[in-house]
């Protein structure tokens, strides 16, 4: 069975809470259980994390080359900040998927810059929660090709 590792980056355990009018209004819990069901359907292992702590989602990425076939990964604000993120995807040679909520391009200018786009396959944002849901399905896409 293949597996895929979630990680969900800073603040997005306040989904449903904060920011309503960027983030909308569904919570992280309905976003994993969406999650949840595309994997059980398409026969997949989903471990799904999330942390506000850099060194732990770099931890995490350094691990998952030995045990997941692939990530999805919305860094959050960590996406224009962390070139220790960064380097663990780049070093992991783990297929992976960035996604985000909102689009990036269309907010603050300071948030226009990913560190982490370079280093992954694809980057899917703007399309709310259903951004995590098409990134599951790019995965499974290339993971089956």
């Amino acid at each position: 069975m293949k597996k895929i590792l979630v990680i969900h980056g800073p603040n997005l355990n306040l989904l449903g809470q904060r920011e309503p009018k960027v983030y909308g209004k569904v919570t992280l819990e309905a976003i994993n259980k969406e999650l949840k069901k595309i994997a059980k359907k398409n026969k997949v292992s989903l471990m799904i994390k999330q942390s506000n702590h850099e060194g732990e989602i770099v931890d995490l990425i350094g691990q998952a080359r030995l045990k997941f076939n692939a990530i999805l990964i919305n860094p959050a604000a960590y996406t224009h900040t962390s070139v220790a993120i960064r380097d663990a995807l780049a070093a992991s040679g783990v297929l992976t998927i960035e996604v985000h909520i909102s689009n990036i391009y269309s907010r603050e200018e300071f948030r226009h810059k990913s560190l982490i786009s370079p280093v992954v396959q694809g980057t899917i944002m703007g399309f709310g929660y259903k951004s995590y849901t098409l990134g599951l399905e790019a995965l499974l896409d290339l993971l089956n090709a």
